[in-house]
């Protein structure tokens, strides 16, 4: 098959080692940005910062979460360009929805006369929190969304990216506690462009199970 989107696809991969002399550009950093702002979320509920790592001080911080574990990921701290924590919010309220809706308000998509009619979908974040409000499953699972638009964004941008679930959650609340104010990162992305001679995934064939294996038409 032949079509643009089969080939970012056919052709991204998950980068085991960056080139420390590239990076990626102003105006591609501005295209992931926006792509990550613009990703869908249940409800357009939209419980997530993204905390784009760039500066060597916080560079930094983040390779100093790997202490304890997950140390095959920390060389890529240093070497690629950036890295893109995916945070959520654990405790999303009727509050933090009463943001999207003055949002839509503003931008047109709501009437003003319509604001408490809209909270109507709120009732789908009360069917994910528990008694303590709770709802961190749920928040977490949009995260992923966007993670999976930022990847292909990227894809698309010719830019390299590595996913990693491997990271300190633990440790990033507590040496990005200002950047994230409550919410939490349990996967990041690392972007930047691979090492040719030693990133030895580049040079492996891709391989996926066969469409008639998991697609059924009924």
């Amino acid at each position: 098959m032949t079509h643009p989107i089969i080939t970012d696809l056919e052709a991204r991969y998950t980068a085991k080692k960056y080139d420390a002399t590239k990076r990626v550009s102003a105006e591609d950093l501005a295209v992931i940005c926006q792509a990550m702002r613009l990703s869908p979320s249940s409800i357009n509920s939209q419980p997530w910062k993204f905390i784009v790592i760039e500066s060597d001080q916080a560079k930094q911080r983040m390779h100093d979460t790997f202490a304890n574990k997950f140390q095959f990921n920390q060389p890529h701290i240093k070497t690629a360009s950036h890295i893109i924590l995916f945070t959520y919010n654990p405790k999303y309220t009727r509050e933090d929805y009463a943001k999207v809706i003055d949002t839509d308000i503003a931008n047109g998509r709501t009437p003003a006369e319509n604001r408490e009619q809209a909270f109507g979908a709120y009732a789908f974040v009360d069917l994910n929190t528990d008694e303590s409000g709770n709802n961190a499953t749920w928040t977490k699972a949009q995260t992923y969304i966007a993670l999976g638009n930022t990847m292909h964004t990227v894809a698309r941008l010719g830019i390299d990216s590595t996913p990693m679930e491997g990271v300190d959650s633990e440790l990033i609340s507590e040496l990005f506690a200002d950047e994230l104010d409550g919410y939490i990162c349990e996967v990041a992305l690392v972007i930047g462009y691979h090492e040719t001679q030693t990133d030895y995934n580049a040079k492996l064939p891709k391989s996926r199970l066969s469409q008639d294996q998991i697609i059924q038409v009924v």
